[in-house]
């Protein structure tokens, strides 16, 4: 490995940092491992000092793709974790146990640790250690305060010389050692429930596309096709998958949406009472995919001025631009959306609000509204593109049936989300006791 980059010990004229005179030289963290409370305080040294300071090459994609597919399958790591316009490799730039942070870019101080063998590319530094300090405790106490010594002049950075002076409390081998098993453990939690709630969401889109209805006996093969011309007009159509007390209850009836719905005409003033007091729904406060509401505020503490619609607890809300983005919801309150949003109201006692609601967000309204939406610099499905949408509908018990089990599996899904929410708050709660803070360090900058 070259060490042509090393830097340990140099000054930068880049970095203004320093300690103060009366700066303290170690530091105790709130919570300690009970081996080591009777242990002397963290000694505070300078990156440079523990580690050697390098960063990666540029890298030719035709020897990384060589070696990944021989018998070192290593990663790429870069500020993009992408592979794409690479070139201009030197081979013994493979790194291994070693601290990883992005130098340039939106998250320039980003600050990893990286047990495996990978390459990485020229707008990442490395941290390499000689005993063993390359680890997930030291990457999380350089993480702590490396964004404080990004410069913001122009694009943001934090090269070599300013990280290699960065001051950090470091514990001794064997408790940096305990502090890594402990947050790898977390970390390990962290993953599992993140998987999950990955599983459930998959199971969820798997479930709707077996709910709502398809052809009966349709194939994506050529041959079944043929046989689905050639059947008798009064072949009907089922979905995939129906309730037990369902089986029996009949055939789905096809209807367009202009027959059971109605779509909210008319807009009012959100500068003036009482629009002004109500919540107000923009696109960017409906989540995609999911139907959960976000941020939402007053049309006044938003400053919104242009004509909104009003909507109540009967309406589901539409996002009719960029349908890709699949924003629907179902409020459970009144209040005023914007004039991108539709306000939808079940009409004529044929379809119910809740089921209305899991319809528009089902993949096949999805693939509908993407392929109906005009073609401008902002896509959009106007009115009638929406009212023409034709769908299956079953009886409003059925309906019933199948929006109480898509509510069901939304609020599993809520809650295993909020579960892996708590445990990232456990760890950041946790990293604050077992790491001193940053700020008794005294930095003045």
């Amino acid at each position: 490995m070259s060490n042509k980059n090393k830097v340990a010990g140099a000054s930068s004229s880049s970095f203004s940092g320093k300690w103060e005179q009366d700066a303290p030289t170690t530091l105790l963290p709130k919570l300690r491992f009970p081996e080591f409370r009777g242990d002397d305080g963290w000694k505070i040294v300078e990156v440079g000092d523990v580690f050697q300071v390098t960063r990666g090459e540029v890298l030719s994609m035709k020897l990384v793709q060589q070696e990944q597919t021989e018998s070192n399958p290593y990663p790429v790591y870069s500020s993009q974790t992408k592979n794409n316009g690479l070139s201009g490799f030197y081979s013994d730039y493979i790194f291994a146990d070693a601290i990883t942070w992005t130098t340039d870019g939106a998250n320039a101080g980003d600050v990893n640790y990286r047990s495996d063998k990978f390459y990485c590319t020229n707008v990442c530094g490395v941290l390499l250690s000689s005993n063993g300090s390359a680890n997930t405790c030291v990457a999380a106490l350089i993480n702590n305060v490396a964004r404080k010594y990004v410069s913001y002049v122009g694009n943001p950075k934090l090269m070599n010389g300013v990280m290699s002076k960065i001051p950090i409390p470091l514990p001794s081998l064997p408790e940096q050692q305990k502090i890594a098993e402990c947050l790898s453990s977390v970390d390990e939690l962290i993953s599992a429930q993140a998987r999950k709630v990955s599983a459930l969401k998959t199971h969820k889109k798997g479930l709707m596309q077996q709910l709502f209805p398809r052809v009966a006996g349709a194939s994506s093969s050529k041959a079944s096709a043929n046989r689905e011309q050639d059947a008798p007009a009064t072949v009907k159509t089922q979905p995939r998958l129906r309730f037990p007390e369902f089986q029996n209850a009949g055939e789905w009836e096809e209807k367009a949406l202009a027959e059971i719905v109605e779509v909210a005409s008319g807009q009012v003033d959100p500068t003036k009472p009482p629009y002004c007091d109500f919540p107000q729904i923009g696109s960017e406060n409906i989540e995609s995919n999911t139907g959960k509401l976000v941020n939402v505020k007053s049309a006044g503490d938003k400053g919104v001025i242009s004509g909104n619609y009003a909507f109540d607890e009967n309406d589901v809300l539409y996002s009719k631009i960029r349908p890709a983005l699949n924003k629907v919801a179902a409020p459970a309150f009144k209040g005023i959306c914007s004039a991108d949003i539709y306000p939808i109201r079940p009409a004529n006692g044929g379809i119910q609000r809740s089921y209305l609601l899991y319809l528009l967000l089902s993949p096949k309204f999805l693939e509908y509204a993407i392929r109906n939406s005009e073609r401008g610099k902002i896509p959009k499905i106007n009115r009638d593109g929406l009212l023409t949408y034709k769908s299956l509908i079953p009886s409003l018990a059925e309906q019933q049936r199948i929006a109480d089990c898509l509510t069901s599996l939304d609020a599993l899904i809520s809650a295993e989300t909020q579960k892996h929410e708590a445990l990232k708050t456990h760890k950041k709660g946790l990293m604050q006791q077992l790491f001193p803070s940053p700020d008794a360090q005294q930095i003045s900058t």
